[in-house]
Order: C-alpha cells, then sequence, then structure tokens
C-alpha cells in the first residue's frame, strides 16, 4: 500500500492550480516514471480532482478533496474505499502552475496536439533539491499539454484537453460502497 500511496502522491503532486484562474477541465493523462506507464482519465475542479486509472492495479478511481483535507482510493471489484487524509505535498489541487517553482526560463514556442504552446524550463525545489523539468503549456488554456523532468526519469501528457463544467458528484464516494480499514503493521494478530 506505501508504494501504491507514493505512486499517487507521485501523479498528483506536481503542481497546483491558481484559484483565481481555475477551470473545470477533462483530459487523458500517460504517466510514463523509469519506464513504466501508467494511464488515466482525469476530472479537475478547483478544490477536487478524480483520477480514473486505465492502467491495472489494486486502485481503480482516486478523488481528492481539497475541501475535505482527505483523499479516496475506489476499489471497483470489491465496492471498498479507503479514506486518507490529504497530503501537504500533494498541493492545491490538479495541476496549472509547479506547487515550488523556483525559476521559470523560456525556450520557445512549439505546435504540440495541434495546439500552439510555450516551452519552458523550470526549476523546482523537491525536498532538498531543485529538480528541472521541461514544460509546454498551451497558449490558448494556459495547462500544461506536456511536462518532462530532464534526466529523463518522469513524463506527463496531457491530451483530448477539454474545458466543461464538471459535476460535483464526479468527486463524491460512490453510496454503494463500504469503508476499508488497513490494518497498521504493528498488529499482525488478527480479531476474532
Amino acid at each position: 500500500m506505501k508504494k501504491l500511496l507514493k505512486g499517487i502522491t507521485i501523479c498528483c503532486s506536481m503542481f497546483c492550480f491558481s484559484g483565481a484562474n481555475a477551470s473545470d477541465f477533462t483530459a487523458d493523462r500517460v504517466v510514463v516514471k523509469n519506464g513504466h506507464l501508467d494511464r488515466a482519465t482525469l476530472y479537475c475542479r478547483a478544490n477536487m480532482w478524480r483520477i480514473e486509472h486505465n492502467t491495472s492495479g489494486p486502485v481503480d478511481v482516486t478523488i481528492v478533496r481539497k475541501d475535505k483535507g482527505v483523499m479516496w482510493l475506489l476499489i471497483a471489484r470489491t465496492k471498498r474505499f479507503i479514506t486518507l487524509p490529504l497530503d501537504a505535498e500533494i498541493g492545491a489541487t490538479c495541476q496549472h502552475d509547479f506547487a515550488s517553482e523556483q525559476q521559470r526560463d523560456l525556450i520557445g514556442n512549439e505546435t504540440l496536439q495541434g495546439r500552439s504552446t510555450t516551452v519552458s524550463k523550470v526549476t523546482v525545489r523537491e525536498g532538498r533539491e531543485d529538480v528541472v523539468y521541461y514544460e509546454w503549456r498551451a497558449d490558448d488554456v494556459h495547462l500544461p499539454l506536456r511536462l518532462a523532468r530532464k534526466d529523463g526519469t518522469w513524463l506527463a501528457e496531457y491530451s483530448h484537453l477539454r474545458l466543461t463544467r464538471l459535476s460535483t458528484r464526479l468527486f463524491e464516494l460512490p453510496l454503494h460502497y463500504r469503508p476499508l480499514e488497513l490494518q497498521s503493521p504493528a498488529s499482525n494478530t488478527i480479531q476474532h
């Protein structure tokens, strides 16, 4: 479970929305981390987002609610969910700007997915180190279409980006799901 949560944090944590410029949107997302490919559909609002994982794994949907300070991991095959406190490193919500941007250098312009983008080299503070990313930000919707870590270990690409009004029901727990309690590593005994 710890490995799963770390992966979700990495996929979610890079960027946050500026509340003043927030727009609802959906996009298909592909993340490549150290050669491992994850596909998902993303639904974003100012203080919440939903990730429908299209790659096989234990969690089918992740819902993050900054307004409630929680993250829900939905497991469809068992109709169960796990509630976790929202990790402060995840940032405000989906993605718009780097959460801890230190420096931004303009590289130029490029057309990506038929959209004009501004390409920048962005230095971000991650923990105790500065990490360099390249960002392709769509000029029309002011959202990144591609982000790539300079060292080649991480890439996120967003396609089929669509600005749209999203129902708050997308960001709520399904009524028929039941909570799944996680056992702490210290309790290895099963209670009857």
